[in-house]
């Protein structure tokens, strides 16, 4: 891949994809977006990744958004063509089976935004910036900006961002909740990112993973409806072998060798 690099980390229980065009302010161009829907299908595949990290290269952005100058050559036939690579890739992040952790810094506009919104969790430090600006040049957010801004903020406050396309600093992002984690001045961002994922990777890879399950189809649903959900990951989780596992460690005062047995066959 030429675009996209994937690291691991943490004994290779937590898997990195580097968004690596920091020339362009590693916008997306469509030869990013076909490597990124690549790497996420790679990842899901491999039942020993726990967790994932997005992050980015350079210091200026973590992604600027869509590629405006390849898309400045385009036909209109050529973004639909387009808009089918963009909607695969955006979908591939949104259906990893595994938690995702968003490393930001720097500017995390349109696109860009919208992959930091894909994740589950967003790590942001001091340089960060947001904002959805498709409006301003005749666009709407089409990487699932409208609906994953309205399920983190609210209707009220996501249609702020969408409708005006302004830009938030790190003080605003983190007061509106678009931001989980504030990372120091001076800290490392992308450290922060990994450091938090390997926290999720040592817990049990099919509780996880069912927990992740059951607040991703919980979210939207009526109470009697969310609680079906989670009633259906706890009698995932309390089958698996981990369970057995995790209370055996925990009599025993050490730490769990997770078998997690089944873990792959949980879909997102």
């Amino acid at each position: 891949m030429e675009t996209i690099r994937v690291l691991r980390h943490h004994g290779g229980l937590v898997a990195e994809i580097v968004l690596d065009r920091p020339e362009a302010m590693n916008s997306i161009s469509t030869a990013m977006a076909r490597e990124l829907a690549g790497a996420c299908a790679g990842i899901a595949a491999e039942p020993g990744v726990r967790a994932a990290v997005l992050s980015a290269a350079g210091e200026r952005a973590f992604c600027a958004g869509a590629d405006l100058k390849e898309r400045a050559r385009m036909t209109d036939a050529d973004l639909l063509r387009q808009r089918h690579v963009f909607r695969a890739a955006f979908g591939a992040l949104l259906a990893l089976p595994q938690p995702t952790v968003a490393a930001v810094r720097g500017f995390a506009l349109g696109g860009g935004c919208e992959l930091a919104l894909s994740c589950d969790l967003i790590v942001a430090g001091e340089t960060a910036a947001f904002g959805l600006p498709e409006v301003t040049v005749g666009l709407v957010p089409g990487g699932g900006g409208t609906q994953l801004a309205l399920r983190r903020l609210g209707p009220g406050r996501a249609a702020d961002l969408v409708l005006t396309g302004r830009r938030v600093g790190i003080d605003e992002a983190e007061r509106l909740g678009l931001v989980d984690r504030r990372v120091p001045p001076g800290a490392d961002v992308r450290a922060a990112a990994l450091e938090l994922a390997g926290q999720i990777a040592a817990n049990s890879p099919v509780a996880v993973r069912a927990a992740k399950r059951a607040l991703r189809h919980g979210w939207g649903v009526g109470l009697e409806a969310g609680l079906d959900v989670e009633d259906a990951a706890w009698r995932t989780a309390a089958a698996s072998a981990d369970r057995r596992e995790g209370i055996a460690a925990f009599a025993e005062k050490r730490a769990p060798a997770w078998p997690g047995q089944n873990a792959a066959s949980l879909e997102p």
